[in-house]
């Protein structure tokens, strides 16, 4: 049997993600999103090697799982709903919503609450084990910490406006937790007939990463949000 200290190096890691998605929360509040983005990804990376080193480790637990789920919301549901209210607060507001400009910027917050609803769902759900049924909460993040930090200056200026930013909110909010089916990453040879749909989005990702630079990661989440849709039928 493990010993204390090898059962509790995955649940370490996990602290780790949390750790991150405190202080990406804390950044994307500050309007530093190149950091919230930054620790957003270092969660991301946490949250990764947590299951890898427990299934290695053979020392996966139950406390493990609902530390895992905690610390996901935070990194991947808190920091992004912090991005949405701090670009709230800069994003011009419409003339319609101006006796709405108070409290619009704590609908951001709704991201938060439908990733712990889709947290707790994917727990769950046994139809999650090779494809995931609605967005993953990792790429969610992802997202908005790209979108705040590579396309700023667009998110306030005169094109855009507190009105869409609302729309976008409820968008990502709802997929989810949308009974939509979304292809995994996860290879189970290297062969092109088994994985083309990951392979194409890989393919079609690079240069996205490339042209879009900070702004990558939120346009190649957007690419996976449409190849999702126009493989589900496959998945």
């Amino acid at each position: 049997m493990p010993n204390a200290i090898v059962r509790n190096i995955p649940n370490a890691i996990t602290s780790c993600n949390l750790f991150c998605g405190c202080v990406a929360s804390y950044m994307a509040f500050r309007g530093d999103y190149d950091s919230a983005l930054l620790f957003i990804v270092l969660g991301a990376v946490f949250d990764f090697f947590d299951g890898m080193t427990a299934r290695l480790l053979h020392v996966s637990s139950p406390i493990g799982k609902e530390l895992d789920s905690l610390a996901d919301d935070i990194t991947f549901g808190l920091a992004p709903a912090a991005i949405a209210f701090s670009l709230f607060k800069e994003t011009r507001c419409p003339e319609f919503l101006q006796p709405l400009s108070d409290i619009l910027p704590y609908a951001a917050f709704l991201i938060a609450v439908f990733s712990a609803l889709r947290l707790a769902k994917f727990n769950l759900d046994t139809r999650q084990t090779s494809s995931f049924i609605g967005m993953p909460t990792p790429a969610n993040a992802l997202f908005w910490g790209s979108l705040a930090a590579g396309a700023h200056d667009f998110l306030v200026s005169p094109a855009f406006n507190a009105l869409y930013l609302l729309i976008l909110v409820t968008v990502m909010s709802l997929l989810l937790v949308a009974e939509l089916p979304m292809f995994s990453l996860k290879f189970k040879d290297l062969s092109w007939g088994h994985n083309k749909t990951s392979y194409i989005f890989l393919i079609v990702s690079v240069p996205l990463l490339l042209a879009f630079r900070l702004g990558g990661f939120a346009a190649v989440i957007v690419w996976y949000i449409i190849l999702s849709l126009l493989t589900r039928k496959k998945n």
